[in-house]
């Protein structure tokens, strides 16, 4: 396999790469290859379709052990933030009807470990770091170039569920994140999402609240096992963590499109139990967003 298209970026990136991923069947390490090509047209439909790309099998199977063990080592260290939250992480509105969904509150009761808790030999910040993989995820969303998060304590993060927490059902801040499977439980615990339920300019409320309500016919499922990739656009598909039978650790990627994403303090400081002086020199510049949507 050629690595023409790839030559700009240093060999140390090469090599560490195909040391971490299955490169027969992701070949990251020759983007000008037909492989290749093939590989991105199949999860952009993927993205597409219903804002869901599923890599599966993306870590190497000799390297699938040690990712488990240095999750498991690390998990530990996580804050749990327990709470009741809507699917927006907003404060109660009592203007609202009872059944609102911004008034829908579910209990939050798994942990996080924090960026500046993984060292840099660990397979995952070595992956999250990558130019290469980096690339990669930009083709599949399409986009010229994505950034990593400036944010010191989220940019990368373990989701930690022990057996009986839950992570309920949410939108994400950011447009589109990355996660790997990094121990998949012994059961249960699938990844659940109502694809594209929201867009730019309309909550839609009523679906939501069907949704939050039971109702699953615009919910699918994705089962992730060890080692799978996933890049998911969270921003207008709510979604959830199902029940599991045993723990579950997943590598959550902090990426954005633009450079210098940095999260808010109130909920920084809740889901991570901290905050830095960069959390609070950066809400003093914060901007509403431009999509109108409900955070």
């Amino acid at each position: 396999m050629t690595e023409k298209n790839i030559t700009g970026f240093q060999q140390e990136y090469i090599d560490d790469l195909k040391q971490i991923i299955n490169t027969d069947k992701y070949p990251l390490t020759a983007q000008d290859s037909k492989k290749y090509t093939e590989v991105i047209t199949e999860l952009r439909k993927q993205l597409a379709k219903d804002g869901c790309a599923h890599v599966a099998d993306f870590i190497r199977e000799d390297v699938e052990e040690q990712l488990q063990r240095e999750s498991e080592e690390l998990a530990p260290q996580a804050h749990y933030h327990e709470n009741q939250i809507t699917p927006y992480a907003n404060a109660d509105d009592e203007s609202l009807p009872e059944d609102h969904p911004k008034r829908f509150f579910q209990a939050f009761t798994n942990g996080f470990v924090a960026k500046d808790q993984i060292s840099e030999d660990k397979v995952i910040q070595r992956l999250y770091g990558n130019p290469i993989f980096q690339k990669f995820i930009a083709d599949c969303l399409e986009e010229e170039k994505i950034y990593e998060y400036a944010d010191p304590i989220a940019g990368l993060v373990i989701n930690v569920m022990p057996e009986s927490t839950t992570l309920p059902w949410h939108f994400d801040t950011n447009e589109f994140i990355v996660s790997l499977m990094t121990k998949r439980p012994d059961k249960g615990g699938d990844f659940e999402y109502a694809p594209g339920i929201r867009e730019v300019g309309n909550e839609n409320f009523d679906e939501v609240k069907r949704v939050l309500q039971g109702d699953r016919d615009l919910v699918k499922t994705l089962t992730l096992n060890t080692g799978d990739l996933q890049i998911f656009k969270g921003r207008f598909s709510m979604h959830r963590v199902a029940p599991a039978q045993g723990q579950r650790l997943c590598a959550i990627f902090g990426y954005s499109k633009e450079p210098g994403m940095i999260g808010r303090v109130q909920r920084t400081k809740d889901v991570y139990g901290r905050v830095t002086q960069a959390h609070i020199d950066a809400e003093k510049n914060q901007q509403q967003r431009s999509d109108g949507l409900v955070d």
